[in-house]
């Protein structure tokens, strides 16, 4: 992997998710943030709980780095995997930084809050590739801005391979 020219990775990745979810998606997003560390890459998400907190893990035991976007004034809200916590007090709007402060961007499973950071995602040009979650449609044909993984190691190769192309505007 690229590096900025010091240390530090050049690669930064999101994982969003569900603060509430099932064990299937929990079990994907703990692979998913394993892999991300394995490739050296930071794990970005909201640093709370759920998808979230299983990515978190998956990234710390192989010694990762996780960033964690937090909705409320208090970094102390932030999972116990969290290696950096950003207290935001932007509610929801946290999910914009989110998506900004990656390069790309990894769904897995999730709800409406996760369908926005898919947007705000795409619209900001960030890649965005999908594991068992939405799938989008235009006109009423499929939208091919949510990139289809079928395992966390497919997600996150096809993650860090994007993260130095736009996405392209949702227009």
């Amino acid at each position: 992997m690229k590096s900025d020219g010091g240390n530090r990775p050049s690669v930064y990745i999101a994982v969003v998710g569900g603060a509430v979810a099932g064990e299937d998606e929990l079990r994907l997003a703990e692979r998913v943030g394993e892999e991300i560390a394995r490739r050296g890459a930071v794990l970005v998400c909201g640093g709370r709980t759920g998808v979230m907190e299983a990515a978190s893990r998956g990234a710390r035991r192989l010694g990762g780095t996780v960033l964690g976007i937090l909705p409320g004034e208090d970094r102390s809200e932030a999972n116990p995997f969290v290696s950096v916590a950003v207290a935001t007090g932007m509610g929801n709007a946290r999910n914009a930084v989110i998506v900004k402060t990656a390069d790309a961007v990894v769904a897995v499973g999730g709800g409406y809050g996760t369908l926005s950071e898919i947007g705000l995602a795409l619209n900001s040009g960030r890649p965005v590739v999908g594991l068992s979650t939405w799938r989008l449609e235009r006109r009423g044909r499929p939208d091919p801005g949510v990139v289809a993984a079928e395992t966390p190691e497919e997600a996150v190769e096809l993650a860090v391979r994007l993260a130095g192309r736009p996405a392209g505007p949702a227009g």
